[in-house]
């Protein structure tokens, strides 16, 4: 078995310059201060973010939202998928692109996706996952899905927790709610050893059990 030191010594370290550049144009001048301001944003534990290498960010999910907010507090570019038909807008797409985004069509099988989050880790990004799948009323995770604890098994890189607390709230009735937001990153949890089932069964509970002890945190 080949150790995750070696692993990923064969990745690329960094994302694109350019990708970068714009991450941090698009954080700064758009993202933070939605987050920051808007919703009074907290971030807790971006010490346990990578600096360098590849990474799985695996969090819970309630909000259209949470994609640009988990990737400004983790302080480096996370690939996120995104519907296919953002794809079709010229100028759009190639932004998104170099942002990290990837498209996958409603309905399609998760393998692509899949595919598609490992070319990106292969080129030095962190990428990230929502462990349920699926957006939740709560904000906890109910179904746990295990493809990002596969894919970390798969790679070899690190699997970094996430809490998103309070964006459950932002949707009302009628537009967005001003509520507050905490996001809490844990420490990294190992990828499991290999991609057999019981291994990836067990890292995918242990990330469940990390995010939501510190989704129980709350503000």
């Amino acid at each position: 078995m080949t150790s995750p030191n070696s692993a990923l010594s064969t990745y690329k370290q960094r994302e694109p310059a350019v990708s970068l550049a714009l991450y941090h144009a698009l954080k700064w001048g758009a993202v933070a201060p939605l987050l920051h301001g808007y919703f009074n944003g907290r971030v807790y534990g971006q010490e346990n973010v990578p600096k360098q290498g590849p990474f799985l960010a695996v969090g819970n999910h309630a909000s259209d939202f949470d994609p640009p907010f988990l990737s400004c507090a983790m302080g480096r570019p996370i690939a996120f998928m995104a519907k296919e038909q953002l794809f079709n807008v010229p100028l759009l797409s190639t932004g998104i692109r170099l942002y990290g985004a990837y498209p996958v069509r409603r309905g399609e099988s998760d393998r692509k996706a899949l595919r598609s989050a490992m070319e990106y880790l292969e080129n030095g990004w962190g990428a990230g996952l929502f462990i349920g799948g699926t957006r939740t009323a709560d904000g906890r995770i109910h179904k746990p899905q295990m493809g990002a604890a596969w894919i970390a098994a798969k790679m070899q890189v690190p699997l970094v927790p996430v809490s998103i607390w309070g964006n459950h709230n932002i949707r009302g009735k009628v537009g967005f709610r001003q509520v507050p937001i905490t996001i809490r990153i844990g420490e990294l949890i190992d990828p499991p050893a290999s991609t057999k089932r019981p291994r990836v069964e067990a890292t995918t509970q242990q990330c469940v059990g990390v995010i939501h002890t510190l989704h129980d945190l709350g503000r």
